[in-house]
């Protein structure tokens, strides 16, 4: 589904091609690069930038490999169809944040992120922390497999074992036929599978030590969990944010009465009032970005 709003092209290193969504006040106080979930394009995030732009944030949204506006497919049909977090992370995000900077005369970026956004936000962010000024994490948490309550556990686990042998026969992992995530690449199961089973992020992989990077990683943080998010629970948040020592976080909750309907993983996008409001007023508590 297109949409009418500005965009910035990028093209990484290794000739992916993709939008990123910009959506400005007149007088942005400060710029965020917004990461969507597993299998959900930018577009998604429109309702949520367009709120977070009326308090002043100009919202870059990102644009995974193999979604959206992305060159990319993923599957054996496609000619680089593979790729794992590296490429994410190593060529998208840092492409992302490149532009995003640049965009804002060169001083830090927030970085935000919902669900797996939330994950590689934080990646991204101690890979390179000169580059961001902060982190927003919506609805995110590690998929640590004891992290997880019974049943969800059991079907986590047999996700992390056939998700990437599966993906690896079809060249692509069917998410949208199995009703989970969207159709992603074999890398980006392997990978998101290894976390989960391990907890850890060290993947051979990625070009720096990412759980010792997290643990170095300095940086204002809000959390902000929807209070009935199965696919979250409050232990997968608090592993993630065992990683980040060094960082000051702050946790917030969105209730389902705030919210008007069940607050879970996804049905917060239909209406993004509620976390917008708390993005946003924490947000005005951080140091407005001086005049260029």
């Amino acid at each position: 589904m297109p949409h009418s709003e500005p965009v910035l092209e990028i093209q990484t290193g290794d000739g992916h091609r993709f939008e990123l969504v910009d959506i400005a006040p007149q007088a942005p106080k400060r710029t965020l690069l917004l990461l969507p979930g597993m299998g959900i394009s930018a577009r998604h995030y429109i309702g949520l930038a367009r709120l977070l732009a009326e308090s002043g944030t100009r919202v870059l949204i990102h644009e995974w490999r193999g979604n959206g506006s992305s060159s990319r497919r993923a599957g054996k049909r496609h000619r680089q169809g593979d790729w794992g977090y590296r490429e994410l992370i190593e060529c998208d995000l840092a492409a992302a944040q490149q532009t995003a900077v640049e965009h804002n005369r060169g001083r830090p970026v927030w970085l935000g992120g919902h669900s797996l956004g939330a994950q590689l936000a934080a990646l991204a962010a101690a890979r390179k922390p000169a580059d961001s000024a902060g982190l927003v994490l919506i609805a995110g948490g590690t998929p640590a497999i004891r992290a997880f309550p019974r049943p969800l556990r059991w079907l986590l686990v047999a996700l992390f074992v056939t998700a990437p042998p599966l993906s690896r026969f079809l060249g692509h992992f069917p998410g949208r036929a199995l009703k989970f995530a969207g159709t992603e690449a074999h890398g980006v199961m392997r990978d998101w599978a290894q976390t989960g089973r391990t907890g850890r992020y060290d993947l051979e992989t990625l070009d720096f030590p990412a759980e010792a990077a997290l643990e170095r990683l300095a940086l204002p943080v809000l959390t902000v969990r929807m209070a009935e998010d199965a696919f979250v629970p409050v232990a997968s948040l608090r592993r993630l944010t065992a990683k980040l020592p060094g960082c000051s976080i702050e946790d917030q909750v969105v209730s389902s009465e705030e919210q008007g309907a069940r607050a879970d993983h996804f049905r917060w996008l239909s209406d993004p009032g509620p976390t917008a409001r708390r993005i946003a007023n924490w947000l005005d508590q951080a140091p407005v970005d001086p005049p260029g």
